[in-house]
């Protein structure tokens, strides 16, 4: 399968005890697949994989999985800062029928390049999926240095890179060093267009599944040579980007996603809460703004 456009980082909704609930995961990747989203990523931190155990990680890739019946890909977020645990949730990944897969660095114990790039050829060597980095220093507290990219775009399993460092600058970067073949996805909304337009191949996006239409268009009246349409798209999506991350991703999406009437609630797992009452506001009117429809939460 061929992995570019638009992925989404979905969420992973939550039923009133705690648990995960399949019929909502499914119904929403179901949806976003029949609106045109071009692929879905479970497991990521807008899925809160951080308090999935792992027999969890498997149970909503599996959904995912079907719900998608081969449709679109999927791509499993798979990462760990222990690399054992990487390769345990890669390979579970790959045998739930994930597509590929999606390793964030590895957060809190901050390697050296040289651990990173240990790291990542290691979980390459022990998996035949395709492997996309993810490089978020604000949450990881470790930043996969271009060069490191570089020198991991050349292994066989690593192919593209989730880059959320915000910089234009160091995205170019890493085209130059790895060439238009590996698959650079911005890893924030805001930045979707700007990537496309050094050379990017898409966005794995959290506001395309509170708007996976209007993300859709944008691609595609880029990758059109629309230009006008694509920033006009663009410019009505920022508001309600910036509010999707006034508190801690995900509780603002799911906030909104549950306004929607996307999900049936809008839970976390602790140690994240529910975003406070001025922030629902400020979803309502952003929601507004971009012409999204509010059904639940008046």
């Amino acid at each position: 399968m061929e992995f570019k456009g638009i992925y989404v980082a979905i969420v992973t909704p939550f039923s009133d005890d705690g648990r995960i609930d399949h019929d909502a995961l499914a119904a929403l990747s179901s949806d976003l697949v029949d609106q045109g989203i071009h692929g879905l990523v479970p497991c990521g931190t807008t899925g809160e994989s951080a308090t999935l155990s792992h027999d969890e990680h498997r149970q909503v890739v599996e959904t995912v999985v079907g719900a998608v019946g081969g449709r679109v890909p999927v791509v499993a977020g798979t990462g760990s800062n222990s690399t054992a645990e990487a390769i345990r949730l890669t390979n579970d990944a790959a045998d739930a029928g994930a597509d590929g897969a999606l390793l964030i660095s590895p957060y809190y114990n901050r390697p050296t390049q040289a651990g990173l790039f240990a790291h990542f050829e290691t979980i390459a060597s022990e998996t035949d999926l395709p492997l996309i980095l993810y490089n978020i220093p604000s949450r990881t507290a470790v930043d996969i240095k271009p060069d490191t990219i570089g020198r991991l775009a050349r292994l066989d399993r690593i192919v593209g890179l989730k880059e959320a460092t915000g910089s234009i600058t160091v995205a170019t970067d890493i085209i130059s060093r790895c060439g238009p073949e590996f698959l650079l996805f911005s890893g924030d909304d805001g930045m979707t267009l700007p990537m496309l337009a050094i050379g990017g191949h898409g966005v794995i996006s959290v506001v395309a599944q509170l708007a996976p239409a209007l993300m859709v268009q944008l691609y595609e009246a880029f990758i059109a040579g629309d230009l006008d349409t694509a920033r006009q798209i663009n410019g009505r999506l920022m508001p309600l980007i910036n509010a999707l991350f006034i508190e801690t991703n995900p509780g603002p999406i799911k906030e909104a996603m549950y306004y929607a009437g996307a999900i049936p609630r809008p839970d976390l797992r602790l140690p994240l809460v529910r975003v406070d009452l001025p922030t629902r506001a400020l979803l309502r009117s952003a929601m507004a703004q971009a012409g999204i429809d509010v059904v639940n939460g008046r």
